[in-house]
């Protein structure tokens, strides 16, 4: 998070630059060019170091289904939202969101994936699939769940060169990966608590544990580009849980 804060700083000063390059933002104090032209090279520096600071590793402390398979992580989102529909009703629409129910999925996914067609998957999700059940049937896996409370999958976002898996992986593989280096993985959860008379309180969370340092360098400077547009779509899916749990009985 820290050089993610320190990437889009220097974005900001970048855009004041560039802007200021054709038009000085007096408001900013750049009167000139020349000023514009500092505070676009500062910008740059900024940007980068903000790429370059390494993440520090964080050890989870609470109690979930999660944190069997990555209690020690460096990259990290968490988003919550209350819902006024009873925990049996969240977790089936946990599990029954599509993609087309997500707002900006497919714009923010086709943007991931530079708008080339590949085959049904998380980044070109049908949207009349449940989500979680197109993650599980091709890049994620189904890391654990406990009906009615929390449900947990997981991938391998970076393998080491040459790798390939001669089958498909287990979860315990999934753990076997966190003492080898060249990998990034990556696992998301929901959970379901109680939270008043006929209300509930749904949470994502998303951690990624880089086995070596090279990798967490690299995965580094993609999470800071991402982060925004992640934070997003988690708020999103979210919301789309939301509304489907608060449909009417029918």
């Amino acid at each position: 998070m820290r050089g993610a804060c320190v990437f889009y700083a220097g974005m900001l000063l970048i855009l004041a630059g560039a802007v200021s390059l054709l038009h000085p933002l007096q408001f900013l104090r750049i009167r000139d060019r020349r000023t514009a032209t500092l505070v676009l090279a500062v910008g740059c520096a900024v940007a980068v170091c903000g790429l370059l600071l390494p993440a520090s590793s964080t050890t989870a402390t609470s109690r979930s289904e999660l944190d069997q398979f990555l209690s020690t992580y460096q990259f990290h989102e968490l988003h919550t939202l209350r819902v006024n529909a009873p925990r049996e009703r969240v977790y089936a629409a946990i599990k029954s969101v599509t993609a087309g129910e997500i707002s900006g999925f497919s714009t923010l996914t086709w943007i991931r994936r530079f708008g080339r067609p590949l085959p049904p998957g998380i980044l070109n999700a049908p949207e009349h699939q449940p989500i979680l059940e197109v993650a599980t049937s091709t890049s994620f896996l189904l890391l654990a769940e406990e009906p009615g409370r929390e449900v947990v999958v997981g991938t391998a976002v970076a393998t080491p060169p040459g790798w390939r898996a001669s089958k498909r992986p287990t979860p315990e593989d999934f753990k076997a990966a966190r003492n080898t280096p060249g990998f990034a993985l990556a696992a998301l959860n929901f959970t379901v608590e109680d939270d008043g008379p006929n209300a509930s309180r749904v949470t994502t969370e998303t951690r990624v544990y880089a086995t070596d340092p090279a990798v967490q360098r690299r995965f580094g400077a993609y999470w800071h580009i991402i982060y925004p547009g992640s934070g997003f779509l988690r708020r999103m899916w979210l919301l789309a849980i939301r509304r489907r749990a608060e449909l009417p009985m029918s």
